[in-house]
């Protein structure tokens, strides 16, 4: 199986998916409706006062860019990094990571919205509309992350495992600067954080039949530097039971094998039952020891291609 790499693979202007250049034309035509038309703004966009009516705008908002430059980066970003993801991860789950990840984030940009108007007291939070679809494409640098850590960008000698942290730590920055990092910050940050656990707990892996990817490489920490995941580690592993316990990376092989024995004096059906979540302990970490096998290989061809 052959990955195609960052620049694509064959030509920088070619391969783009049939899916993502249809997505491509939702992103523009839904900007020219909204430069000929304003008033649709008030019914794609997410404006928190009216969302419980227009429960809808939870769905459109992500599809709807107000700027030239946005809808130019998002149409960029989506044909260059989807023709990267939708090959690997199949036309099925490319387009059900990009309506997970775009729903939840608009809910969580909903949320953000209201705390603030109750924290400030200011209706311009409730009254804002926010839309936007670079949720999702912090959400593609965190797939880029996952599939290539550790290959190249070409022209700048940075690793794609840096992305998502950069495009965060740039846009923060620029919230500095600007009044308007309301408007895109909190979906970027959630686009981010969504897609992570998406990628992380809820993605179906067809060659292993198990949920996510439980690899150190793609812990939460490693979006942070080194001298910061000591700090992190603790914190995140209380978001890890909650999300995924049967992934348990502290147990070794020696415990599955303890645990698939009978214990002396238990009766038979407690045996029984310790044998069984011991051989389907030993069997998930077999699985995603494959799996991890299998995004090294895919990471080799990766390099090979560029």
């Amino acid at each position: 199986m052959s990955t195609p790499a960052i620049s694509g693979g064959t030509g920088p202007f070619t391969g783009f998916t049939r899916l993502c250049k249809g997505l491509a034309v939702v992103l523009v035509c839904s900007h020219i409706t909204v430069q000929f038309l304003p008033s649709a703004v008030n019914y794609l966009a997410l404006i928190p006062a009216r969302t419980i009516p227009f429960a809808w705008n939870l769905i459109t908002s992500g599809y709807v860019e107000q700027s030239v430059y946005g809808v130019v980066i998002s149409t960029l970003g989506l044909l260059f990094i989807g023709k990267v993801l939708e090959p690997i991860w199949g036309s099925r789950e490319f387009f059900k990571f990009i309506f997970v990840v775009n729903l939840l984030t608009s809910v969580c940009v909903f949320i953000t919205a209201i705390a603030l108007y109750y924290i400030t007291r200011l209706e311009t939070y409730l009254y804002m509309p926010l839309s936007g679809f670079h949720g999702v494409i912090s959400g593609f640098l965190v797939g880029i992350k996952q599939i290539m850590p550790d290959q190249e960008l070409p022209f700048i000698k940075i690793k794609t495992k840096w992305l998502p942290s950069i495009t965060l730590l740039l846009c923060i920055a620029i919230g500095f600067w600007t009044q308007d990092a309301t408007a895109y910050l909190p979906t970027i940050i959630s686009g981010t954080y969504i897609s992570w656990i998406y990628l992380r707990y809820w993605q179906r892996k067809p060659e292993t039949k198990l949920r996510g990817d439980p690899s150190e490489d793609f812990a939460f920490s490693t979006f942070f530097p080194e001298f910061l995941r000591p700090v992190i580690d603790p914190i995140a592993s209380i978001f890890h039971r909650m999300l995924c316990r049967r992934f348990d990376t502290s147990n070794d092989g020696q415990s599955y094998t303890l645990e698939s024995e009978p214990l002396p004096g238990s009766d038979s059906i407690e045996a029984s039952r310790r044998r069984e979540r011991g051989a389907r302990a030993l069997e998930e970490r077999l699985a995603a020891e494959r799996l991890a096998a299998a995004r090294r290989e895919l990471q080799r061809e990766a390099e090979e291609n560029v």
